[in-house]
């Protein structure tokens, strides 16, 4: 049985992952990849715009080096 990803059920979750750590050099949170702009709309924001954040969070996670 295949399972949805995350941006693809409603209500959209949270990719917070309770590591949060903001990186000075990117910009974005260390375990969820937002920015802080992201993560304080997140509370009041819509699933599109959820489903939005989560297309960056994929674009981010392939161009980001995590040493």
């Amino acid at each position: 049985m295949k399972t949805a990803l995350p941006e693809h059920v409603t209500p959209v979750p949270s990719p917070c992952v309770s590591l949060c750590k903001m990186n000075r050099d990117t910009g974005f949170c260390e375990g969820c990849l937002r920015t802080i702009e992201e993560i304080v709309a997140w509370g009041r924001a819509d699933d599109d715009y959820k489903r939005a954040v989560w297309a960056q969070l994929r674009l981010r996670e392939q161009t980001i080096d995590f040493d």
